[in-house]
């Protein structure tokens, strides 16, 4: 559990477009090269401490083919943004990816004081 040291709560929250492969082939399409996307997600404003993140899938275009293997995380979280990262393997062909986040934590307030 993360316990926060103020009242002062933050929310920010977005949606994104990790890739959309299938217009130019590219490699989750054609499931050839890498099977990962990463991509840098900037908070609106800097987080006093380390927000918790969550994040989902939104929209998902997939073949029907074959089974469908995906994983989604939010990595490298700091008090300026994040990593969304998307991973899938095998034969498994995806189109395109929209996610949607949202990060909580604490915030600086203009009455804040830093006396070190």
């Amino acid at each position: 559990m993360k316990k926060f040291l103020t009242h002062r709560m933050g929310i920010d929250q977005g949606e994104s477009v990790l890739f959309s492969d299938f217009a130019d082939g590219g490699d989750m399409w054609t499931g050839q090269g890498a099977r990962e996307r990463r991509i840098p997600i900037h908070f609106n404003e800097p987080f006093r401490s380390v927000p918790i993140v969550q994040i989902g899938v939104v929209l998902w275009d997939v073949d029907t083919s074959s089974a469908l293997r995906a994983e989604i995380q939010a990595e490298d979280i700091t008090t300026e943004g994040f990593n969304a990262v998307f991973r899938t393997w095998s034969d498994t062909r995806i189109a395109r990816i929209r996610v949607t986040w949202t990060a909580i934590g604490e915030v600086a307030h203009e009455d804040d004081w830093d006396i070190s």
